[in-house]
């Protein structure tokens, strides 16, 4: 319910209204609290899979820190130009953008085992992917009808399923203990099921900040059962710069053909998910739908946030949906809030010992926190595919998306004659399962004949009436 004491009624549904300072700064931060961890996450995943920045001793370890930095300072910048607008670019809407955790199964591969040099093509990917992200603005609205829930439901849910390995790997002792005697150690799970304890305990029990907050304080919790263990190390804090700026192609930049399509592919995806974002804070914060030139300047934005990000060394940025809850659950719509976060964002950017102190986390702590947030992810799709009505024919789709989609994904090897940017951009599971779904849901008839698909329903009725997955 909203705070009265904030503003009246008219006004908190007001985007261009301001609260006073005393009230905004608190709500600005507890947007910066919301998605905090979701932010830097993919950050040190993507590290972790070049092989690179885990350990005091390791040589690329400031790399890792510089992207963290980087995550929270074009985070910072790309919800700036959401909330304050550049030109054409931004809803002027509360949205806030954060790194974002759908390109993560197009960049593992990408990067796989071959070090902080690697990541020059990923950059390249990403400022490709973000121009061609923005460009989706001029005709987001007419390609929605290729996207229903049956298809970003499914590829929602595979972007989760991809990531929960990454979870336990590293609750049990990170990526590159793997083999190791001391990797799935009762003190690794100890220090890992503490945090899902806790985010869950506080995610049923808490309410308000508590609840919203749930996977921060589970992860602090956790840090500090770390730190009591003796698990945690500061001496990378002390030698972090207290002052730094961004670094204009830090990785340097490299045009890949299979990062390109795999970037420009997923856009699709990041973009409707932007629409969605959109629609539920001006439903859920004004009782409104979305204007078309609101979905354009968000679809810009994210674009544009995404494109500038690649060239400083940072990673894809996207609205963020658990914001969109905390404008539901707050009922203040005002953007200049959301600009105090950005605000907040930026500043920490700029301060390495802030990404020296979060990389201090052990890789097992953060691993209770992502198992948690990735079977969020995978929820999430679930919820979405909620919305479908499962007749026979949409059965059959999701059906063969998910099996082509989710073994490619697990057994890449099936795969190793193909050439290599066709390998890359079928080995990642979701790119071959949203073709596939997209291409099925817009050729297959409205209605499939009972007898075409008993054998795969394995004789469960479906529900033949009423809308598809369309």
């Amino acid at each position: 319910m909203a705070d009265t004491s904030i503003g009246t009624p008219e006004q908190l549904r007001d985007p261009n209204y301001t609260p006073p300072l005393a009230k905004a700064v608190p709500l600005g931060i507890q947007h910066v609290l919301a998605m905090f961890v979701s932010n830097v996450t993919p950050a040190i995943i993507i590290c972790g899979a070049a092989g690179f920045g885990f350990g005091s001793n390791s040589p690329d370890f400031p790399q890792m820190i510089y992207m963290i930095q980087m995550s929270m300072f074009f985070a910072g910048i790309a919800t700036l130009i959401q909330t304050i607008g550049l030109g054409p670019a931004g809803a002027r809407l509360p949205i806030v953008q954060g790194t974002s955790f759908a390109f993560i199964p197009i960049m593992i591969p990408l990067v796989a085992g071959k070090g902080v040099d690697a990541m020059a093509v990923v950059m390249g990917g990403i400022v490709v992917g973000g121009l061609f992200h923005a460009a989706l603005g001029l005709f987001i609205g007419k390609i929605r009808f290729a996207l229903p829930p049956l298809v970003t439901g499914l590829v929602v849910t595979m972007i989760g399923l991809a990531l929960v390995k990454v979870g336990i790997q590293y609750a049990a002792g990170g990526v590159p203990a793997i083999g190791k005697p001391e990797y799935g150690s009762l003190l690794n799970w100890t220090m890992a099921g503490t945090v899902v304890v806790v985010t869950l305990g506080l995610k049923f029990f808490a309410r308000g900040m508590l609840s919203v907050s749930a996977v921060l304080i589970g992860l602090l919790v956790g840090y500090a059962l770390a730190f009591m263990l003796g698990e945690v190390s500061f001496g990378n804090v002390g030698r972090a710069a207290s002052f730094a700026l961004p670094n204009p192609l830090h990785f340097g930049i490299e045009f890949s053909v299979a990062a390109i399509i795999g970037f420009c592919l997923m856009s699709f995806v990041s973009a409707v998910e932007t629409v969605g974002d959109v629609s539920g804070i001006t439903k859920g914060g004004a009782g409104r739908e979305a204007t078309d030139k609101e979905i354009q300047g968000a679809t810009y934005a994210d674009g544009l946030g995404t494109a500038v990000s690649g060239l400083f060394g940072a990673l894809p940025n996207t609205s963020f949906s658990q914001n969109v809850g905390l404008i539901a659950m707050t009922g203040v719509m005002s953007r200049h809030v959301v600009t105090i976060g950005a605000l907040f964002l930026i500043a920490a950017g700029l301060i390495p010992k802030v990404g020296a102190i979060i990389s201090s986390i052990p890789i097992e702590v953060l691993g209770g926190g992502v198992i948690v947030m990735f079977g969020m992810v995978v929820a999430a799709g679930v919820s979405m595919l909620s919305d479908v009505n499962w007749n026979r024919r949409n059965m059959v789709i999701f059906a063969i998306a998910l099996s082509l989609g989710l073994g490619l994904q697990l057994e890449p090897g099936a795969l190793q004659h193909l050439p290599g940017t066709l390998k890359v951009l079928a080995t990642s599971g979701i790119l071959p399962a949203a073709f596939i779904a997209i291409m099925l849901n817009l050729i297959l008839p409205e209605e499939l004949a009972a007898e075409a698909t008993e054998e795969v329903s394995g004789g469960m009725s479906g529900n033949d009436s009423g809308r598809s997955g369309k």
